[in-house]
């Protein structure tokens, strides 16, 4: 069957027949192909009088819905597809299919299912884990797509707004031969990747699109998501590490951190070989950091890190990346962690020393120090956390934070406070981020774009 372009449809939810009518107005104008009345959001519906002023001189094309109570979409991902085959056997023209997702695999076979499907399907899996079914549809020749005019107002769970739908992810242009790339992770919502990368990818003129992977079991997602139009991911919290074990292949620098913050898809035999570029985006960001701030001169050769007390906060994937490329540019690493074991476990890896956290509070043994903070503390929506006292800033010269959203974190807040300067996770992730767009093009990362991107979107 050849593939037409996937339709965007907007779910009307709005109490009122008088304001659905002005829901419709704006999809239209929002850029949607269709409209969902659905009825059964109205207070008070009058099937006599309402449907027909909600159906005389509409704007757009329009779906009928309206769901009793007791319905709930009871049917086993396994047994979609005898399902679709027994609608199609009644003559339907259109096929629709909804299940929920428990984990990001389930939407796999709805994918395997629109693909095979005899007539026009649209087949959507519901929930964050099954947001990339909305994302997707066109590559796989779904007929349909929802995204809700505002965010908030998702008629069911996991649909994107028609405006990430056009401008984010591009919908209109993804088909059948659309790469796939996207961030691995858990949580994943808040991540700016897919605004980065899909603006990047748009400018240098590929056809593919970046989608945020929500996943539990890393080693299983990449079991499932094995075809070549998955071209690459990246990696972010908790499964970097995982991602050093699952891999066919890790390059040297990545084997050696232990962790992996980029899978790449070898064309040549579809083998998963691992990267990671945080090592080099933190550590050049907190080089240049120094300098700007002339804690050490400018044109003194070699790394200013060298001989620096260098403390990490944190002992996982990026505190791994932290620690190896301090350690490598001549500082002395110290690992502070909420386990110890883990932090003395990494400081033996690095020839380092270990503290818990706790101990942070009163460790001071000398001025001029640099901290890392590695861990999600004061992310989004904890944004009043800091891993350290405010009283303990003041013996660090530069203090750095992974967490990027919110761009100033409390760490971040109180260390400037505290005089020592500062550096945002954010060029962190704008560094790694064009180390991985390089990796998944083979082409320059447009920097001054991606910059951009980001000084828009934070």
């Amino acid at each position: 069957m050849s593939q037409t372009p996937t339709l965007l449809c907007v779910p009307l939810i709005s109490k009122t027949v008088d304001k659905m009518l002005l829901e419709m107005g704006r999809a239209k104008i929002s850029g949607a192909d269709i409209v969902e009345i659905r009825l059964d959001h109205l207070s008070g519906f009058n099937p006599s009088t309402d449907l027909e002023i909600l159906l005389k001189d509409r704007p757009l094309p329009a779906l009928v819905t309206y769901r009793p109570k007791w319905e709930g979409g009871q049917y086993e991902v396994e047994e979609i597809g005898n399902l679709v085959v027994k609608i199609q056997s009644t003559g339907a023209d259109i096929v629709k299919i909804a299940t929920y997702a428990t984990d990001i695999t389930d939407v796999v076979r709805m994918f395997e299912v629109i693909v095979h499907c005899q007539v026009p399907m649209i087949g959507l899996v519901m929930s964050e884990r099954g947001l990339i079914s909305r994302l997707l549809s066109s590559k796989f020749g779904g007929y349909l797509t929802f995204g809700t005019l505002d965010a908030g107002k998702e008629s069911a769970p996991g649909q994107p707004t028609i405006k990430d739908l056009l401008n984010v992810y591009n919908i209109r242009h993804i088909g059948a031969e659309t790469k796939v790339f996207g961030i691995i992770g858990n949580p994943v919502g808040h991540s700016k990747g897919p605004i980065l990368h899909n603006e990047a990818l748009r400018a240098v003129g590929l056809n593919a699109v970046y989608v945020p992977f929500l996943v539990d079991d890393l080693a299983n997602f990449l079991n499932v998501y094995s075809s070549p139009d998955f071209a690459g991911f990246s990696c972010t919290i908790p499964h970097k590490e995982a991602a050093a074990k699952c891999c066919d292949e890790v390059e040297p620098i990545a084997k050696s951190i232990g962790a992996v913050n980029t899978i790449i898809r070898r064309p040549s035999d579809g083998k998963l070989i691992g990267y990671n570029t945080d090592y080099v985006g933190a550590i050049s960001a907190i080089e240049d950091g120094l300098r700007d701030a002339k804690v050490t001169d400018k044109d003194i050769a070699g790394s200013p890190l060298a001989g620096k007390l260098f403390v990490v906060i944190g002992a996982g994937g990026a505190g791994k990346a932290l620690a190896y490329g301090a350690k490598e540019k001549g500082a002395r690493v110290v690992i502070a962690n909420r386990t110890y074991d883990r932090a003395r476990a990494l400081a033996d890896l690095v020839g380092g020393d270990a503290l818990s956290i706790a101990d942070l509070h009163d460790f001071h043994p000398e001025e001029g120090m640099i901290l890392a903070n590695t861990t999600s503390i004061g992310m989004h929506p904890n944004v009043n956390e800091s891993p350290i006292s405010k009283h303990a800033l003041k013996s660090y010269s530069l203090v750095f934070d992974a967490v990027y959203t919110p761009k100033v974190t409390k760490l971040l807040y109180e260390a400037e406070e505290s005089g020592a300067s500062v550096v945002s996770g954010l060029e962190m992730f704008i560094r790694q981020a064009m180390g991985q767009f390089e990796l998944f093009t083979g082409l320059p990362a447009p920097e001054k774009i991606i910059r951009e991107i980001m000084t828009r979107n934070t």
